[in-house]
């Protein structure tokens, strides 16, 4: 006997799709040209025809665990030959952002970074933070937080006199733990779904993952995804994947500039600033230069392309990227000139941004890169190609 599925309707899901930005869904009338134009899409079970269908009859529960919606890259293929203008690409960046908001939990703090009502309060959030626990452990006579202009023993400018390393390390180690824990949570059941979901449409035989079995196709999807390999098989946004491998390479040249500060410091007591030509320093500085055009050319990106859908989301992410390359490049060459007060400013705006960039995290769309890699390791260890 057949598998049987029990049809429930989520009227409420559909409308909030068209809020995420696939207010185009309902143009779809299932001719299944958006899956024969995908250039990505898999031959056993192709997406995204199968995804409009299920998003057109409020199949909630279908289509947030479904890994094919990460398996999209949004190459704008489908969106460009659909005739009915139905916008499948548009769609499936809808309901990933729904997923997103599914499976990161915590709806109230989630909608801070949907609603550009709430804006202010997302960059208040952190200000606050760090002024209130600033001025408590003051109290104690620790100077964490020190607002009289210093120089370092070389006199050289240290933003660590401004804003003491152990005050920034109490701040961002608990907040960095949170967004573990909320990602941890997360793929727990973004996996588990994915894999009923892939078992119930007969795209895998295997009754539980092994996780040896996972890790090892999670290892060879890794080079895919450094080399954005699918960015280049798109045709409508090929264009895309330099300045997406510029803000995540930029992204992995700053984490290890980071961890390698972290270790210096704690490990021998060591302070920054480094010289210019110190090697860490220089991958610091290509990183957040790699940062800034990246993010720069994204921007221009979805302004030229005013037929595909750009959400706040969209541009809450992309915006605060920049930002943070650029107070973090404008706070060191300040430093570099010797203006003290406006360094110090430009260090503590680029803190705000770091914050909201570790605490927006596992809400925004940058949660895609956890989410879209665990999908694409899921699918190579079901031998669906």
């Amino acid at each position: 006997m057949a598998d049987k599925y029990l049809v429930e309707p989520d009227v409420n899901f559909i409308k909030e799709i068209g809020e995420y930005g696939g207010d185009s869904l309902k143009k779809c009338f299932q001719c299944a040209t958006c899956s024969v134009a995908c250039p990505i899409s898999p031959d056993n079970k192709p997406f995204p025809r199968k995804e409009m269908i299920a998003a057109s009859w409020g199949l909630k529960d279908k289509l947030v665990g479904n890994g094919d919606i990460w398996l999209c890259h949004n190459c704008g293929d489908c969106s460009t030959l659909c005739p009915r203008g139905a916008k499948p690409g548009d769609v499936l960046a809808a309901i990933r952002m729904y997923a997103i908001s599914h499976y990161a939990g915590l709806p109230a703090l989630g909608k801070l970074f949907s609603d550009p009502k709430k804006l202010p309060i997302v960059a208040a959030i952190p200000i606050v933070i760090f002024l209130v626990i600033g001025l408590i452990v003051d109290l104690f006579g620790t100077n964490w937080l020190d607002f009289t202009p210093a120089l370092d023993a070389h006199g050289q400018i240290a933003h660590h006199m401004f804003f003491h390393t152990w005050l920034v390390d109490m701040i961002f180690v608990p907040t960095s733990i949170f967004v573990v824990a909320v990602f941890a949570l997360g793929l727990k059941r973004f996996i588990a779904d994915i894999h009923a979901n892939a078992m119930f449409e007969g795209k895998t035989s295997k009754e539980k993952i092994d996780p040896k079995g996972f890790i090892e196709s999670l290892v060879k999807i890794l080079p895919t995804i450094l080399k954005h390999s699918k960015f280049s098989e798109c045709g409508e946004n090929a264009d895309r994947a330099t300045p997406h491998m510029m803000v995540f390479f930029g992204f992995v040249g700053l984490a290890v500039v980071t961890g390698i500060f972290f270790v210096v410091l704690y490990g021998f007591g060591i302070h920054g600033p480094y010289q210019q030509f110190n090697p860490v320093k220089i991958l610091a500085n290509i990183s957040g230069i790699a940062l800034v055009i990246g993010s720069f050319l994204m921007i221009k990106g979805r302004m030229a392309k005013q037929d595909q859908v750009s959400t706040y989301k969209d541009w809450f992410l992309v915006g605060l990227v920049l930002a943070l390359g650029l107070t973090g490049m404008l706070t060191e060459l300040t430093r570099l000139g010797g203006a003290m007060f406006l360094t110090n400013l430009l260090y503590f705006v680029h803190l705000m941004c770091v914050f909201i960039l570790f605490i927006s995290l596992p809400f925004s769309k940058l949660a895609h890169l956890v989410y879209r890699t665990t999908a694409m390791a899921y699918n190579e260890y079901a031998g669906r190609k």
